[in-house]
């Protein structure tokens, strides 16, 4: 099957990772060269630690890597396209605007998936001549490790295009959830009222990061506490998640103000070396001294 990744970001380059390693060939498609090459570089680092993990071999890295393309040419990356999976921000109108140049230039009978992790499926794929092929595939970050991906029914979305995008799942090895399109789904709805409520605690002084997070990780079991993982993903995409959910479900959603003022000072997390913590070179070190 030919696969098409639009976004080598973060979940860009493990989905399209994922894709290759189940045998399909994938093309990797950004705006810049230089966002793709550092993509198709982040996928090679993970197959490394794989063969360090003894997972696979050297040989099977070379088969992976020879079903890996990337470009900046939309119109080639999905010309032969059987599944199309746009991994772009979190934003209506960019989403909207890639799903039409996709609906330009994709085969008719190309099945087109959205990785977004809160905006509704049902109006993104509004924009498509035929919306009953597009479908939610909502990976978790990061994509090659987590097992979990939600697959978000629109409501346009046929039965062949929900058993196709069922079929893709179980291929790739993981473990696919059927939901339908509210906003938030299941699992961003869960995680970021945990995550809100996570920062209102360290706002008012209830307890610090690392005892959040250590009380859910030993607790509860979470592999990773809710401040750490809001790091993780990025507290700007936090804020843009629980913003969508409090105009879409109200007032229980309403950002923590510590949140808003972290996201100001560009304390983004992990990916800029400060949020609820402090990282060097990925790894976290200590926690923030607000």
């Amino acid at each position: 099957m030919n696969v098409t990744v639009l976004g080598a970001g973060s979940m860009g380059h493990g989905i399209a990772q994922v894709s290759a390693m189940a045998g399909n060939e994938v093309v990797v498609r950004d705006i810049e060269q230089d966002i793709v090459d550092d993509g198709l570089a982040a996928i090679e680092n993970n197959l490394d630690g794989a063969i360090e993990r003894d997972m696979i071999d050297d040989a099977e890295k070379s088969e992976i890597i020879d079903r890996l393309t990337g470009t900046t040419d939309l119109e080639a990356a999905v010309r032969d396209a059987d599944l199309v999976i746009e991994a772009a921000p979190e934003n209506m109108e960019l989403k909207k605007d890639i799903f039409t140049d996709v609906d330009e230039y994709a085969p008719a009978d190309a099945i087109i998936g959205t990785n977004t992790s809160s905006l509704s499926v049902t109006e993104l794929v509004s924009v498509l001549d035929d919306p009953t092929r597009a479908i939610g595939i909502h990976f978790f970050n990061p994509a090659h490790i987590m097992e979990l991906v939600e697959i978000i029914v629109a409501e346009q979305t046929a039965d062949q295009t929900l058993e196709f995008a069922k079929e893709y799942t179980e291929s790739i090895k993981k473990v696919g959830v059927v939901v339908n399109d509210f906003p938030g789904f299941s699992s961003s709805r869960l995680g970021a009222i945990q995550a809100a409520e996570s920062i209102r605690m360290v706002q008012e002084g209830v307890a610090t990061p690392e005892g959040i997070d250590t009380s859910m990780e030993l607790g509860y079991n979470h592999p990773m506490g809710p401040l750490t993982l809001a790091d993780h993903t990025g507290l700007d995409v936090n804020l843009e998640v629980l913003q969508y959910l409090r105009e879409e479900l109200g007032e229980r959603f309403k950002p923590p103000q510590l949140l808003k003022k972290k996201v100001r000072a560009g304390k983004l997390g992990r990916k800029t070396g400060e949020g609820f913590y402090v990282y060097e070179d990925g790894e976290k070190v200590g926690m923030s001294d607000e």
